[in-house]
């Protein structure tokens, strides 16, 4: 009789694609370091401990088990790993690959539905502000309406939120921001337009429509 031994996949920490100055002023060398080597990597930690205690569980190595929290955290820690995976190369050094507007059939979209980039940006601004505590902002393409659409993620608890068809996002946590821009929120909001790397947007765009 054989035993049942999953062998599940671990999370790893990729490469940040660029050096931790390159989105300064607008994003701190500083926050760039914090970010990345506490925040994502914690995530990733988190999520592979929650992957070892599954195991352990399905091996029966842990008899007394509360499956919604081991469930919760995992989605919490995974969840957090894989949006700065997106978020990371959702971003680009100003005046190279970040900021100015889209083109292609992202900026032909958003002409489309909004009527400009201007009006486009105004809006998601206004979404952005509009989120409650700590967590995302993010654009998705909803294929079945042909639309670009809006929505705010509080924490990230919501299971499988990153497999979305995400063109942009913004990590709206504290330590995203608090040691640039403490309670001033809203300039981080404005300083993130000069380093979206629309050409990943873009990419990111094509593959589901």
């Amino acid at each position: 009789m054989s035993t049942f031994k999953p062998e599940l996949k671990k999370y790893e920490l990729p490469p940040l694609p660029y050096n931790y100055d390159a989105l300064e002023p607008y994003i701190s060398k500083d926050i760039m370091d914090l970010h990345y080597n506490v925040h994502h990597k914690g995530y990733v930690n988190g999520a592979n401990a929650a992957i070892d205690k599954i195991e352990k569980i399905f091996k029966g190595e842990v008899k007394d088990h509360d499956w919604a929290g081991v469930v919760r955290n995992f989605v919490f820690n995974s969840n957090g790993a894989r949006l700065h995976n997106v978020f990371w190369q959702n971003l680009g050094s100003p005046g190279s690959k970040g900021g100015g507007k889209p083109g292609g059939k992202l900026g032909d979209l958003i002409d489309k539905q909004f009527g400009g980039f201007d009006k486009f940006k105004q809006i998601y601004t206004d979404v952005m502000r509009s989120l409650t505590g700590s967590g995302w902002t993010i654009m998705y393409y909803e294929k079945d309406l042909g639309r670009l659409v809006f929505t705010t993620v509080e924490n990230h608890f919501i299971n499988h939120i990153v497999d979305l068809p995400i063109v942009i996002l913004l990590d709206q946590w504290e330590h995203a921001y608090y040691l640039q821009y403490k309670t001033n929120r809203n300039a981080y909001i404005d300083a993130w337009w000069n380093v979206v790397n629309w050409d990943d947007a873009e990419k990111r765009l094509q593959k589901h429509l």
